[in-house]
């Protein structure tokens, strides 16, 4: 009864990061059904996906109506993302891909998305201070992407699908920048876009899990419904909270977190 108390209370955590960063929710999740809610890992894979992908579709809804929501660039990048989340769960029903070689790989991309969420955080901080002496905060809207820049967003959802198929990673740590580099969006929209991304990509993922494990659909549900209450939150205190400043302290934890897992 306690470790399911909590796990639905660090559930709550999940959806806040959706809302307010556009991405971390699997990186949570996962861990969090495993080791204190005792669930098997390609299970605890399959459910993340399941309450990710309704919490991100939420959080979209609320980003969209708030025109936060970018579609022609989602239109571009979830397509490929979708097949690739699709093609990376069949990957796990493979017989030599054992749950403890999935949870390897899964602890091994916490850390890289660690890095890479502390490394942006300093990137942007420093880009802001140089900015505020040079124009003395002047604020400059991205250019437009380039025919280059959009062609690459289908690579790399493709590539970022796999890894949410294969270990449940919905992958906004790097779908957020990619929005922001490659398509050259601000970071509030590129957030709401993020979620509608991981959203549709979510689905075909589970869709590649079912018929490989059983799955406890009421512990699927509730999990769902806690993370729901967190990005209802986390969405609205997005309008308050500079994501930025709470990345870097989030890239910590989940470093952390990461390199317990691979210990363990």
């Amino acid at each position: 009864m306690l470790t399911s108390t909590l796990g639905h209370i660090f559930a709550v955590a999940v959806g806040l990061s959706l809302g307010l960063l556009g991405g971390g929710g699997s990186i949570l999740a996962v861990p969090i059904l495993i080791y204190v809610m005792g669930v098997g890992t390609k299970e605890a894979i399959a459910i993340s996906l399941v309450s990710v992908g309704v919490v991100s579709s939420i959080g979209a809804i609320s980003h969209g109506l708030e025109g936060k929501v970018k579609l022609n660039v989602a239109l571009i990048f979830a397509p490929a993302a979708m097949l690739g989340a699709y093609f990376g769960a069949h990957l796990a029903s493979f017989p030599w891909i054992s749950e403890t070689f999935q949870l390897i790989c899964f602890g091994v991309t916490m850390l890289l998305a660690s890095l890479l969420m502390i490394y942006q955080t300093r990137q942007r901080h420093r880009k802001e201070l140089n900015k505020k002496l040079l124009d003395n905060y002047i604020y400059h809207a991205p250019k437009e992407a380039s025919l280059l820049h959009f062609s690459m967003l289908p690579v790399e959802g493709l590539g970022i699908g796999v890894l949410t198929g294969f270990v449940g990673i919905g992958g906004g740590f790097a779908i957020v920048p990619a929005l922001v580099l490659m398509a050259k969006i601000p970071m509030k929209q590129a957030v709401g876009t993020s979620l509608l991304i991981i959203s549709l990509k979510s689905v075909t993922g589970f869709l590649g899990y079912l018929g490989q494990i059983d799955i406890s659909w009421e512990l699927t549900v509730s999990f769902t419904l806690a993370a729901t209450l967190g990005t209802l939150v986390g969405t609205y205190l997005n309008k308050f909270i500079n994501a930025s400043v709470l990345q870097a302290s989030f890239g910590y934890f989940v470093l952390l977190s990461a390199i317990l897992i691979l210990i363990n």
